[in-house]
């Protein structure tokens, strides 16, 4: 569940850089990194990543685990290597197509974050950050934790791709529909899938897991 959770992950993340219609919160924020520090998007990712791992080692280490270290070292990679492969496959994309893959990407992220969350074997750095938040302030659900968190990347993300002088157009393929569906939406999804899948999909098949 952890390890094919982050593979789906960065899978989705491919998707929606291919879409091009905003990618969710924390790509965003990625993106604008991006746009000032002109890297390849997987070493950048790592660069970050091992920065919130820091936070996270310091605040709690229990959610520190094997879904971490994979997400750390090739979740960037699977993203950069899965929308190369769209592009390639789908060089010309029409609305309709994008908003089905938009979809599509909304979907596989929430379910894949769900399942690597239930496994209880670690989670992605900044998921670490909204999931100890949470627990910190007096039990605030994690949802809530998550929309905040990600509005903050959204802003920063924009703030960035401004400062490096992206045009309107460019911004949107970063910041754009998909990126206000996962910044309000992600969060509650999540839980959902938690709750109607992830947890009941562990409860039979480790009945001994609490």
């Amino acid at each position: 569940m952890s390890a094919i959770g982050v593979v789906i992950c960065g899978i989705s993340v491919g998707m929606f850089k291919r879409a091009e219609l905003g990618v969710d919160p924390f790509q965003s924020l990625m993106s604008g990194l991006n746009a000032v520090i002109p890297i390849r998007f997987g070493r950048l990712y790592l660069i970050a990543n091992v920065v919130l791992l820091l936070f996270a080692l310091v605040m709690d280490r229990k959610k520190i685990g094997l879904a971490t270290v994979i997400n750390l070292v090739f979740f960037g990679y699977i993203a950069e290597f899965v929308q190369k492969l769209l592009e390639r496959l789908f060089p010309q994309m029409n609305l309709a197509a994008r908003l089905l893959l938009l979809f599509a990407a909304v979907v596989l992220m929430c379910l894949a974050t769900a399942f690597y969350f239930t496994a209880d074997l670690g989670v992605s750095t900044y998921d670490a950050v909204s999931l100890i938040i949470s627990q910190r302030q007096d039990k605030v659900p994690f949802q809530y934790c998550r929309i905040i968190s990600d509005l903050v990347c959204v802003v920063l993300g924009v703030i960035l791709c401004l400062t490096a002088g992206y045009t309107f157009r460019k911004i949107l393929a970063s910041v754009g529909i998909g990126t206000i569906i996962t910044a309000f939406f992600m969060g509650p999804l999540i839980e959902w899938f938690n709750v109607h899948a992830a947890r009941p999909f562990l409860a039979r098949h480790d009945p001994n897991h609490p």
